[in-house]
């Protein structure tokens, strides 16, 4: 596995899948973009707001987004997007995965024809350029030969967390929001390999309370679970509170010594 924020050279063919990160703030701002993951060019995992910098031709050629909840920093580009991308969506819709709760949520308070139109109806109801296809705990979807499967977690809202694994066996899983609990890691430690893990840490330690009620994690929590994962792949921390990024990092490091850590900030790619 490879990264970093340079584009392969002309000509050169990249191989694995690919990873994109969009966004992956807890928040916005300049140069802040919230979650967002592109898997090769055809596929998101979330659709925040970093999916708003892809040009048009790039937004043209997704094809699936699998959402781990209905929280609006998660969802926040999609409406626009399948708005933007119309013509194309003609020719090849969008399929939208996400748990049954996610999907209704998503019927009953954005594609309502109040706050936005309901894209699963048009230009027609039989066919339409959004489908929403309601997955489950315990299935895999597969897309072009990659294998994306959901990861229980625990969070304010109905949500999952996603493993997406290539069909040379390469494999990272991303937490979507969470605190503390079992089937996270009992997910992940299930798996017969674990190449880059992508985890939220929200809040630094000072403002564990408000982890504790909103579900997500601080450093010290983080630090607590992350003794029961027994693969040792490179961490990439996100999620992080606008502001907060370097103090929630430097918490992580100190908390976690014996992990590879490193913190997202949005644009980097991962070849795996």
């Amino acid at each position: 596995m490879n990264n970093g924020l340079e584009e392969p050279a002309k000509g050169e063919q990249e191989q694995g899948m690919r990873l994109r990160v969009l966004g992956c703030s807890g928040g916005i701002g300049q140069g802040r973009r919230t979650t967002a993951f592109m898997v090769d060019d055809d596929l998101l995992i979330d659709a925040g707001s970093g999916v708003g910098d892809l040009t048009l031709e790039e937004m043209g050629g997704i094809r699936h987004i699998f959402l781990t909840h209905s929280h609006l920093d998660h969802i926040h580009a999609m409406p626009l997007l399948i708005d933007s991308i119309f013509d194309s969506a003609l020719q090849h819709p969008i399929t939208v995965h996400a748990l049954p709760e996610t999907i209704e949520a998503l019927r009953t308070h954005i594609f309502n024809w109040v706050i936005w139109p309901d894209f699963s109806e048009l230009p027609n109801a039989a066919e339409p350029v959004l489908i929403f296809a309601p997955m489950h705990l315990g299935e895999t979807v597969e897309v072009d030969g990659r294998r994306l499967s959901m990861l229980p977690v625990n969070h304010t809202v109905p949500s999952v967390g996603y493993v997406a694994e290539a069909a040379d066996g390469a494999c990272f899983a991303f937490s979507g929001d969470t605190t503390c609990n079992e089937g996270l890691w009992q997910g992940l430690n299930a798996l017969e390999r674990l190449d880059l893990l992508l985890i939220e840490a929200a809040f630094s330690n000072s403002e564990e309370p408000l982890c504790e009620a909103a579900h997500h994690y601080c450093p010290r929590m983080l630090a607590a679970d992350l003794t029961k994962l027994r693969h040792q792949p490179p961490i990439y921390l996100s999620h992080a509170k606008p502001g907060a990024e370097s103090l929630i990092y430097e918490q992580c490091q100190a908390l976690i010594p014996e992990r590879k850590l490193m913190q997202l900030s949005g644009g980097e790619r991962f070849t795996l």
